[in-house]
Parts: structure tokens; C-alpha cells; sequence
């Protein structure tokens, strides 16, 4: 696979070298890079990207599944150069920050105020500020397998091994008030919390960097009752799933309505943006009017409702707000799940492929996938063998990560992914 990479992609290797003077690893985000290097994208349009050499791909990470209408959708792109003309950062109040905030209040079923971030791992930080300050409870909890963004508190027990820090300079204090928990697993749920006071507990309804694992319904409907019992906050990572998984997001997919939700990636039409919903009580103690310091919870930010994410955003929510779009993509991703898993069984490989709605990834075990645990056990390596080889031959997942369709996605594009799925796995079998 190396050597057709490398033949197929000298460009991308000459910037690969130059950007290894200029940024760490030569990239700016560590899970972007992959071996030998990472192609280097010169445009993308629809259910492609387009690198420096040439070379196209049918592209199913999506910019980190935010693009469920594919790459620059003509509705979004026209609104977008539309607000260009008046501006593109104001740092004052506007009307379309609040157009959006009412768009997403008609959408999902646990909002009724909203604000505004710049990024996922915000809207996280500040969520859990919230909840604390709702509360008056200074622990929290989070399960394991759960990303939520480069918040300290919500930093950990992220991969395998489980009970290393997820990065340097995370000091004890900032970790000491979050307790992990076992996700997919209500009565080891409760045994950990039996003792313990917490303000919150933040879960994805699927686990994205844990192997695209979803929630089982009966979990979070027990999650939603126990939080009830004990006068805890439920709070939803809606990133990935907000947007997709329904036009209300998991919440309206699996009928559990959280205290907070929390958003991003779809939410921006492409643009960057984050934003934390719940219902008006709980809203409130942000209300500087309201509260003195230091009894308000602080959120603030430059680039705060920004225009131009504002503009894109809506333009999306627009096209999704009906559902029949997420319906259709719902549907060809359970399809997906099926067939990429008939594909290895009947080459002998042993797969587990999880997901939901429109996400899905593939793990290399016999066992059950419930949770990052067993993901854990599956064969990694094997895991980026075959996206490498998807990738070499114009699929792209980025390695080792969930995959998601938007609505760009035709179904020669399907059949590309089945046709290099099953060539993958013909070379499993023979080997």
C-alpha cells in the first residue's frame, strides 16, 4: 500500500516535509496525520476531496462528520457570500444570532435558550460551568470511551489504556472532581455514583472517538431516571450527533430529553461554531442581569455568534428541520452497517461493524462492541490497514475513525466504498 500511496501522492509529500519546519508532527491537529504522511486537499465539492496531486476521493469523514450536506452546498455557500457583503465580524448583537438560537429551539425538544461558542470543547467547558453552578455541586462525571473536546475536566479516560492522562500538562486538580463511568452499563452506573454528589454527567449518545458506539435506549432512559432520583444535570455531547442522527438530534432519536445539550460541526455549516442549549432555569444563571458575581456562570468569546457561522448555520438547519433528508441518510446508513458486515463474513474475517443513523465504523473482533472497552480489544492495526488501502484507492475514512454520509453521497459512491471493502477483504482472507 505504501508504495502506490507514494507514487500517487509526491506533492503531498514535498508539503508534508515543508510543514514539519512550521508545525508539530506537520499538522495541525494530531489525528490528521497518518503513515507515511497525510495528502494535502486543494479543493472538495459534493462527496469529494481533490488533493495537490490530482488524485479524488470519495470522502466519509467529513471534515470530522461536519458536513452532512457534503462539501460547499450550493443554499449554504450562496447565503454565505450574501452576508460577506455586510460583514463578516461584527462584535456586537445581531438579528441572525437570534434567528438561529429560535431555529434550534424549534428543533430540539430540550432547548429553550441558547448560546453560542466558537467550538465543541467551549460549548463543553461551559456547559459543565453551567451545571456546576446550577447545581452547587463541584463534581461531575463522564463515561469512558467519551470525547468531548480539550477541556481539562472532561480530559480523561478518553482511549485505551483508560488510566493514562490523555495529554501532559493536566494538573491533578483539574481532574480530581470527574468521575469516569461505564458506559452502556446502568448498574455500574449507579455502583459508582452510590457514594458521590455530582452536578453532572455529560455522555454522547454515540461515542464517536470510542469506535461509534451508540447508547442503548434503555441505558439512557435509566441514565435520565437516576439523574431525576438524584438531582443531577443530564448533559448531551450532541457534536456528532446533534443535527444527524434526527433533526433534534439524539435526543428526539432515542426519546430522552437531557437537562443541556451541547452542539457543534453540523450546527456551522462549515464554519466554526459551538453552541450549548437547555431548559430557561437552567439558562438563566448566565443572566448577568440576574446574578452578581459570583453567583451568574461566566460565557463569553470574540468570535461569538459570528455572522458568517450564524448565515451558514441557519441556511443548514433549514434543509434538515423537516427530517426527510436525515430520514434517507438514516436508512442508507443502516444498509451500510449490513453490508459492510456481510462483505467481511463471507471472506472469514471477524468484524463488529457499530453505529447509528448516518455513522458508522468497523472494529476487527469476535466480540460484541457495547463499549470502548471492547473497541479496545479490537485489532487496531488491521483497522488502519484497511483504510489505508481505502484511502490509496480514493475512499477516505481518516484512519482508525468513525465514518458518517451526508446527503452529497451517491450511490456509485456506496458501491465504491463496497467494492474496495471487498477487495480489502478478499487480501484478509488469503493471508
Amino acid at each position: 500500500m505504501s508504495d502506490s500511496y507514494v507514487s500517487k501522492t509526491r506533492e503531498s509529500k514535498d508539503l508534508y516535509e515543508r510543514a514539519n519546519k512550521f508545525l508539530p508532527a506537520g499538522v495541525s491537529y494530531a489525528i490528521r496525520h497518518f503513515e507515511p504522511y497525510p495528502f494535502y486537499t486543494a479543493r472538495a465539492k459534493g462527496s469529494k476531496l481533490y488533493d495537490v496531486d490530482g488524485n479524488e476521493y470519495v470522502d466519509f469523514w467529513l471534515g470530522h462528520t461536519a458536513l452532512i450536506l457534503g462539501h460547499s452546498p450550493p443554499a449554504v455557500v450562496e447565503a454565505v457570500k450574501r452576508q460577506l457583503e455586510n460583514g463578516t465580524h461584527y462584535g456586537t448583537s445581531h438579528e441572525l444570532e437570534i434567528q438561529l438560537a429560535e431555529q434550534i429551539v424549534k428543533m430540539v425538544p430540550s432547548a429553550e435558550m441558547v448560546r453560542f461558542t466558537n467550538s465543541g470543547t467551549e460549548a463543553n467547558m461551559y456547559a459543565t460551568r453551567l451545571a456546576r453552578a446550577y447545581a452547587g455541586r463541584s463534581k461531575i462525571a463522564k463515561f469512558e470511551g467519551g470525547w468531548h473536546g480539550g477541556y481539562d475536566a472532561l480530559h480523561i479516560s478518553v482511549k485505551y489504556p483508560f488510566d493514562i492522562p490523555e495529554s501532559a500538562g493536566l494538573t491533578a486538580g483539574s481532574l480530581q472532581d470527574t468521575i469516569v463511568l461505564p458506559f452502556n452499563d446502568l448498574e455500574g452506573v449507579k455502583e459508582k455514583l452510590k457514594n458521590e454528589e455530582v452536578a453532572s454527567i455529560t455522555i454522547e449518545p454515540v461515542l464517536g472517538a470510542g469506535g461509534g458506539i451508540p447508547a442503548e435506549k434503555e441505558f439512557l432512559k435509566g441514565l435520565r431516571e437516576l439523574c431525576d432520583e438524584r438531582s443531577v444535570l443530564l448533559i448531551f455531547d450532541e457534536v456528532i450527533t446533534g443535527f444527524r442522527l434526527a433533526p433534534g438530534g439524539g435526543e428526539q432519536y432515542y426519546g430522552v430529553t437531557p437537562d443541556i445539550a451541547v452542539f457543534g460541526k453540523i450546527l456551522g455549516g462549515g464554519f466554526p461554531i459551538g453552541a450549548f442549549c437547555g431548559r430557561r432555569e437552567i439558562m438563566k444563571r448566565l443572566d448577568t442581569l440576574l446574578y452578581e458575581r459570583p453567583h451568574y456562570s461566566f460565557h463569553g468569546g470574540t468570535f461569538t455568534a459570528n455572522p458568517i457561522s450564524m448565515t451558514a448555520g441557519l441556511a443548514t438547519l433549514k434543509i434538515l428541520k423537516d427530517g426527510q433528508l436525515i430520514n434517507k441518510l438514516n436508512n442508507v446508513g443502516g444498509k451500510i452497517r449490513e453490508k459492510l458486515k456481510e462483505i467481511f463474513e463471507v471472506n472469514g474475517v471477524d468484524v463488529q461493524v457499530t453505529g447509528a443513523g448516518s455513522l458508522f465504523n468497523t472494529h476487527f473482533t469476535r466480540e460484541e462492541v457495547k463499549n470502548a472497552h471492547a473497541a479496545s480489544k479490537a485489532d487496531k492495526k488491521k483497522l488502519i490497514n484497511y483504510h489505508l488501502s481505502l484511502i490509496t484507492d480514493g475512499v477516505f475514512f481518516l484512519p482508525a475513525h468513525t465514518g458518517a454520509l451526508s446527503t452529497a453521497h451517491s450511490e456509485a459512491d456506496i458501491e465504491k466504498l463496497f467494492s474496495e471493502t471487498e477487495k480489502y477483504a478478499k487480501q484478509c482472507k488469503a493471508t
